[in-house]
């Protein structure tokens, strides 16, 4: 069983910065791909970012490729996602998921089994 925290998200202005972290409960961190999505009223839940166990290896939506960046700390059983230049339309719930363990880097929500409650970001234009 793991457990995923997010934290960081909140209202910023258009053009500002935020840093979610998510912190996993348990012995298999480093032993899963993670994986950040979000999701806006009405729309589906969508792949922002993922990043492989050793985290040697990333993948970006293309809405956020150039502003957003994923990293992890296996240390820490965190991982980050920092996200630069927001936009209104970045505004949503952002989700911290993990993959079964040793499961290949994938941006479907099916690749990953674990989820956290959402941490609420906000851009304000």
């Amino acid at each position: 069983q793991v457990q995923l925290v997010e934290s960081g998200g909140g209202l910023v202005q258009a053009g500002g910065s935020l840093r979610p972290s998510c912190a996993a409960s348990g012995r298999t961190f480093s032993s899963r791909a993670m994986g950040w999505f979000r999701q806006a009223p009405g729309k589906e839940r969508e792949i922002v970012a993922a990043i492989s166990r050793s985290g040697g290896s990333t993948l970006y939506a293309d809405a956020g490729r150039g502003r957003f960046i994923i990293s992890r700390d296996n240390a820490k059983n965190t991982v980050y996602l920092q996200m630069n230049s927001l936009k209104p339309e970045d505004t949503a719930v952002y989700y911290c998921a993990a993959a079964p363990p040793y499961s290949l880097l994938g941006g479907a929500p099916s690749t990953y089994n674990y989820w956290g409650q959402g941490t609420q970001v906000t851009v304000s234009s």
